[in-house]
């Protein structure tokens, strides 16, 4: 091992000594294998990776809390890792220090479908969650696309497909169990559904990105599965009808659980990785979700709508076997986006407005992307009004790279313009620091004072969210 100094000042004989000790309890969970190291030192993302100096797969709560409890006394950096598909560089180790992959805490702790919750240890996915629920007329509505685990989506404050019926991981978490910076641990609240007790520190720690601690434990609320679910897939001639169909839609019926932009170049690879034979033109994926009297009564209105805001298409899918081929193909959508340019690196980026702005944004962002001469498909949950640009260049290009740049740039600025937000649901990682200060102003200052407060070694997950270094303390 090097004891070259870190960022931070952190010397190498210090993370040397943290990782000695740790050996002791975890022999061969712990590794400071380099292709271990590297798969644990990035993202989904384009952002460079930046590899921990060691990586360690404890079984237990307790075992977390002994390995942040080591760090601590070291003052060596902890980066928590769940299933590793973030898209803002969260789990780069910028500073070094230990990687916890906590994939192994993966028991699901107790479900009770009276209480309509389900506790799970920070390692369990979604998937696997709701096939355990398959049985009970319950599902977990947060649906990010990747199989993420729950204690990350948690973390990262993860939304998706669903978000606008559902709401997003804020919503759905009723109380953590999390390891504090110097490895006590902690439940930030009871199972209760409602509480007037004291500061809500469950929604202090979700979306806190492993900055101030790490979830080992989640308990989410669970949702009745819907009696009818009917899928729709419809085509306009412009970009522009499609958008201004979504405020049309979302003031019809409180069926809707589901509406996806796809702008036609989307299409294009949607049809090409999923074989699918949808019209080249802008295309929304709407679901509904309710009683059968409720969808059946909704659906006319809904087409007769969509026809008058110049839908050329309008069909729908019942089957399960119909629907799941239409939603799969939006969550392949990463893998259909990179199929356009082999080779390519992908950046994905989001950022969310009022639905009322949205026309505006989306058409914005479109010139942007044609006047910077990038390729770059358009897809979004445009029913909460978060939408997505997949960027796809080459890094090693400067010129490109730049583009690149001026796009996020630009994107970001306008929809903080707007009202909305630089992420809907991808988060800041480091990835978005510039924006946050942008967009936050004077409350960094808040947030950094907790961060201080909870985290005063700087240990966890330093490098995030935002420069601790650059955000002045109160007087």
């Amino acid at each position: 091992m090097t004891t070259a100094v870190n960022h931070y000042g952190r010397h190498g004989d210090l993370v040397d000594a943290a990782i000695a000790k740790l050996k002791l309890h975890f022999g061969e969970r712990l590794t400071t294998a380099t292709a271990v190291r590297d798969q644990h030192g990035h993202d989904v993302s384009w952002h460079p990776s930046y590899p921990p100096d060691a990586v360690v797969f404890p079984d237990t709560a307790d075992e977390v809390s002994r390995i942040v409890a080591t760090c601590h006394a070291f003052d060596v950096p902890v980066i928590p890792f769940g299933t590793g598909t973030s898209c803002e560089g969260h789990v780069a180790a910028l500073m070094g220090g230990i990687c916890i992959d906590l994939s192994r805490l993966d028991r699901i702790l107790t479900i009770q479908p009276d209480d309509m919750t389900a506790t799970v240890e920070a390692g369990v996915t979604r998937k696997r969650l709701n096939a355990e629920l398959r049985d009970t007329g319950l599902f977990f509505p947060v649906d990010p696309g990747a199989d993420a685990s729950l204690g990350g989506m948690a973390s990262t404050r993860a939304s998706g497909t669903n978000a606008m019926r559902y709401g997003t991981m804020k919503d759905n978490v009723v109380s953590l169990g999390v390891v504090l910076p110097n490895g006590d641990r902690i439940r930030t609240a009871s199972h209760a559904r409602k509480s007037a007790a004291g500061y809500d520190l469950t929604r202090l720690w979700v979306g806190s990105e492993g900055t101030l601690g790490i979830v080992t434990d989640v308990t989410v609320k669970l949702h009745p599965i819907p009696d009818h679910v009917v899928a729709i897939s419809a085509s306009f001639s412009t970009l522009e009808q499609a958008v201004g169909f979504v405020l049309v839609a979302t003031k019809l019926t409180d069926s809707l659980a589901r509406i996806e932009l796809l702008d036609e170049l989307q299409v294009e690879a949607v049809n090409s990785y999923s074989k699918l034979s949808l019209p080249v033109e802008p295309t929304l994926f709407i679901e509904l979700h309710g009683s059968r009297a409720a969808v059946e009564a909704a659906l006319p209105f809904i087409e007769t709508e969509a026809h008058a805001a110049g839908a050329s298409r309008f069909d729908t899918a019942v089957s399960a076997e119909a629907r799941g081929r239409l939603w799969q193909a939006r969550h392949d959508i990463w893998w259909a986006n990179l199929a356009l340019r082999p080779g390519a690196s992908a950046l994905p980026t989001d950022s969310c407005v009022p639905v009322s702005r949205l026309v505006e944004a989306i058409l914005a962002a479109k010139a942007d992307v044609r006047d910077l001469g990038l390729l770059a498909p358009i897809c979004g949950h445009v029913g909460d009004g978060n939408f997505h640009l997949c960027v796809l260049f080459d890094p090693a290009d400067p010129d490109e790279r730049q583009r690149v740049e001026t796009l996020t740039k630009r994107l970001a600025a306008r929809a903080i313009a707007l009202q909305g937000t630089s992420t809907g649901e991808h988060g800041i990682g480091h990835g978005k620091m510039a924006a946050l200060v942008a967009e936050h102003g004077p409350a960094i200052r808040v947030m950094a004072a907790i961060k201080r407060a909870v985290d005063p070694h700087n240990i966890m997950n330093p490098g995030k969210i935002f420069n601790l270094a650059e955000a002045p303390p109160f007087n």
